[in-house]
């Protein structure tokens, strides 16, 4: 395998180096992770290796702290959308791999993604994140017809659009990123599943296009060279040791720093679940236990905090709950991944036709409605997308604590479009409820604008932002 940025056995020895981190070393640790500037690797895998309670609990409001002051009370809302699960890849975790003959295999057509997609604008959804399976036959001209079949579709009734459309999918070469450049996608995801090379290997067979570590490692490399400036990493926590991952992904935004100039727009942190006909759940030692995920999730918001965090529906509805306070900053909402399985809306699962088990099935509706009972501002915003705060440009508004001051107002507006066009009635009414603080607590100049906005909205006018 070429040289990469992550080298495993620097990485054990900063874990067998920094086992035992003593009060002192830690308190300085967070004092430095206050000044959200991010954490160095010895810095990372002491706190991975801490153990007092108490202190514990001090990484744990502070990572709140941060996702507070870089992106305040906003939660971003996404519907994920599987488009095809044919796959020539056998990875030994994924419902979807080739070999798996308890799956069936689908790729939607135009038509079947016009009706996805309107089933859910018609719930109230915005942005989609379309994840594909990698094959040859459903390839990048595939993700092209079916993503501006997405972004084109419209309902009438009341409002109902896709203003931004990210995209889970293999690794492509430069030309083929420049495809998807052009059709103005918004982040582009490829996890590395597991930083370890060695147990990358025994998962991935080498025969397979996935079975080459370091292409995979630089895919976001080569998208970023081909214009695609929002990229996003990732590991699937259960695969191999949970530190090990966390200082991977470390490894990963500081190469992407060193050489791109711009870090990781979203992390994200699966947790593996059961597939059908997929034993590896049941088998693999590595499985991250709630307190651990707890754990690595404040962590990830200490080591990056200018990122956005996203939590799925992998997770318990009272889990995710506890989350938020943790510096996840996007979740997903009214959550179906079999292929077809928005048609389907009444099976929470189809296990032969998705990826993985999901556990929060919740409605889009119920999931806004627990956000605002919280005090959190849920929200559809594009706005970063379509007035070019992409990238550097982002980046350098969320490391200078700047993102908030037009989140927040962008999420206020599109609550607000959701409360009139698709809320139920007790959603509308605490909604309503939230929208009236939040609008009180803006500095003059943004209540000033943003009640104006307000006002557009309830009078008919729709897609207003800062």
């Amino acid at each position: 395998m070429p040289e990469t940025f992550i080298h495993p056995e620097e990485i054990e020895g900063l874990l067998a180096g920094n086992r035992r981190p003593d009060r002192r070393q830690i308190e300085e640790i967070l004092a430095h992770a206050r000044e959200a500037k991010g954490l160095n690797p010895p810095e990372v895998a002491a706190l991975l290796n801490l153990e007092d309670p108490d202190l514990w609990q001090e990484v744990f409001r502070l990572a709140k702290e941060l996702k507070l002051e870089i992106y305040g009370r906003r939660i971003v809302l996404f519907a994920p959308f599987y488009v095809s699960n044919h796959c020539a890849n056998d990875c030994a975790y994924c419902g979807f791999r080739c070999s798996n003959t308890a799956s069936e295999r689908r790729a939607l057509t135009v038509d079947e993604v016009r009706r996805e997609v309107e089933l859910l604008e018609r719930t109230g959804h915005k942005r989609l994140l379309m994840v594909y399976g990698e094959h040859p036959k459903y390839g990048v001209k595939y993700m092209a017809e079916t993503i501006a079949a997405a972004y084109a579709t419209r309902t009438s009734d009341p409002c109902g659009e896709i203003r931004r459309i990210n995209i889970n999918a293999a690794p492509l070469d430069v030309p083929d990123y420049r495809v998807l450049k052009d059709l103005a996608i918004g982040t582009y995801q490829v996890f590395q599943e597991t930083y370890h090379p060695g147990r990358y290997a025994e998962l991935h067979p080498a025969r397979t296009r996935k079975g080459d570590y370091a292409y995979r490692l630089y895919a976001l490399h080569r998208a970023q060279e081909a214009g695609l400036d929002d990229v996003a990493v990732g590991a699937l926590f259960g695969l191999y040791d949970w530190k090990f991952e966390v200082l991977g992904i470390l490894y990963h935004a500081l190469d992407m720093e060193k050489s791109l100039g711009v870090g990781p727009h979203t992390v994200s942190f699966p947790r593996l679940q059961p597939a059908i006909n997929t034993p590896l759940y049941h088998e693999t030692p590595y499985l991250v236990s709630d307190d651990d995920f707890r754990k690595l999730v404040a962590i990830v918001r200490l080591m990056v905090p200018y990122t956005g965090m996203i939590l799925t529906a992998r997770e318990k509805p009272e889990l995710r709950h506890e989350m938020y306070s943790l510096g996840v900053s996007q979740i997903d909402g009214g959550t179906r991944i079999g292929i077809g399985g928005y048609s389907e809306k009444e099976k929470e699962n189809i296990p032969e036709r998705q990826q993985f088990t999901i556990y929060d099935t919740r409605s889009l509706d119920d999931v806004i409605r627990e956000l605002i009972e919280l005090d959190y501002i849920p929200s559809f915003c594009t706005a970063c997308y379509r007035s070019h705060r992409t990238g550097e440009a982002f980046m350098n508004l969320a490391k200078h604590g700047h993102a908030k001051d037009t989140c927040q107002p962008n999420a206020i507006l599109t609550l607000k479009e959701f409360l009139l066009d698709y809320a139920s009635p007790e959603t509308r009414r605490v909604g309503d409820a939230l929208l009236a603080r939040e609008i009180e607590r803006l500095d003059a100049r943004d209540h000033e604008r943003v009640s104006r906005q307000v006002k557009e909205i309830e009078a008919g006018k729709r897609d207003l932002y800062f």
